[in-house]
This record gives C-alpha cells, sequence and structure tokens, in this order.
C-alpha cells in the first residue's frame, strides 16, 4: 500500500498572515484542500497521514470532514521543524504501508498525472521526486558577494513535492540521520548512499510562501484546469 504524508505544521513566518498559509483561500477554498482533494482521489493511495500544528489542527479537521477527504486516517500534531514533523508522520503510517509519498501542504497544484509520474519512477527505483529545469541564470557567490562561477543549467533541477520512497529506505534515512541538516526528504536518502529519479514537475506546482505567492496562485488557478 502507499500512504502519502502531508505537511501542514509549517509556522508560516514567511507569510506574515494571522492564519496558517494552509488555511488560506484560493477561489473560497483552502489552499490545503487542493492537494487532499487530488491524492484522496489518487488510485494508488491507500490513507493519507496529515500532520498539523497547534495553531491549524482544528481547521484541518473541519476541512476534511466539509469535503469528504475519507482516505485521511490520521491528523497529527507536527514538531518543531519540517524534519521533525514528517518523522512524527511516519511513525503514524499503518503497518501495511509499502511505499510513502510525502507532499507539502502549502503546493496546491499537483495532480493526478504527476503524482503517477513520480509513484512510477520511485517504484523502479526505490526513491524520485518531482522537478522542473532551473529557467533563470544561477550563479554562485563567495562571502563577499563575488561572483565564483556560473553554473551550467542543463544539469539543474528545482526539487518540489510529491516525493515518494520505500518505506524501508525512507525509515532509515530518518533513522540514520536525525541530526542531519536538509532541505527537504530526498537529501536525507542520498544522504544513505541511495539514488533518486526525478520525475517531471510543473511550473504550476508553487510552493505558498509568502502573500506575493498567493497572489500567483490565483493566476495559476484561473488559467488552468485546477477548477475544482
Amino acid at each position: 500500500m502507499l500512504s502519502a504524508i502531508v505537511v501542514a505544521a509549517g509556522r508560516s513566518k514567511r507569510f506574515k498572515g494571522k492564519i496558517s498559509k494552509v488555511l488560506a483561500q484560493i477561489n473560497n477554498k483552502p489552499v490545503i484542500y487542493y492537494s487532499l482533494a487530488v491524492l484522496n482521489r489518487h488510485r494508488d493511495i491507500g490513507e493519507i497521514i496529515v500532520v498539523a500544528s497547534l495553531k491549524n489542527i482544528k481547521a484541518i479537521k473541519e476541512i476534511i470532514r466539509k469535503y469528504k477527504i475519507n482516505k485521511v486516517k490520521k491528523i497529527i500534531l507536527g514538531g518543531r521543524e519540517r524534519k521533525d514533523s514528517v518523522s512524527l508522520g511516519l511513525r503514524s503510517l499503518s503497518r501495511e504501508a509499502k511505499d510513502v509519498l510525502i507532499h507539502d501542504g502549502a503546493r496546491p497544484f499537483i495532480d493526478n498525472k504527476i503524482i503517477s509520474l513520480v509513484i512510477a519512477a520511485a517504484k523502479a527505483s526505490g526513491a524520485a521526486v518531482a522537478g522542473v529545469k532551473v529557467k533563470p541564470t544561477i550563479k554562485r557567490s563567495d562571502k563577499g558577494l563575488w561572483v565564483k562561477e556560473t553554473l551550467e543549467r542543463e544539469n539543474l533541477w528545482e526539487i518540489q513535492t510529491p516525493q515518494v520512497f520505500s518505506k524501508k529506505i525512507i525509515l532509515k534515512a530518518y533513522n540514520n540521520l536525525r541530526s542531519a541538516k536538509a532541505t527537504d526528504d530526498a537529501m536525507l536518502v542520498e544522504k544513505i548512499g541511495i539514488k533518486v529519479k526525478i520525475a517531471p514537475g510543473s511550473y504550476n506546482n508553487i510552493k505558498i510562501t509568502t502573500p506575493e505567492d498567493l497572489s500567483v496562485s490565483g493566476v495559476i488557478f484561473k488559467n488552468s484546469k485546477f477548477r475544482r
């Protein structure tokens, strides 16, 4: 069985709002609704674990009830950092889980195709992430802000979620590297020597981090198929 962990326990510091960013509205529905609805409908997903914060857990429970997101089996409180929240989600998985999909609740614009492509890549490799090629020119600087080099874009990717792993691999990564710093789950998997496959994501698959991102999300919604 494939289990999904949706991480929604962030403190939303950069969002600068009175509410959690996953509760902000896009077309009169909360941000987290959109990804939960797609995951709930995907045929390969057997259960969903939502990791919430004290600030938003009551509202998330109401969203799940209101929109009948029936694959949600547990809603738990997260930890101080994202890695802590994912770790708590992993501890809450059903025994039947064989593979794990991890997704940020602040990314509302995933679709069935993205999910299926990442799942397929993970079945073949044991670990896969959604990603898109980097468009801007990227330069690496020194501490004095002098350009040291311009990176070749051909092999640069912006990594997104969902990310899918075999349960054994992701548990090993989290158990072996509890104190390691990582910006995403795949980074921990890489640190234990496992190769991670990139599957095609989408430039629409943005993460809501700032108020400006919420404005952009409104444009994406109006100009795309996300009218659900």
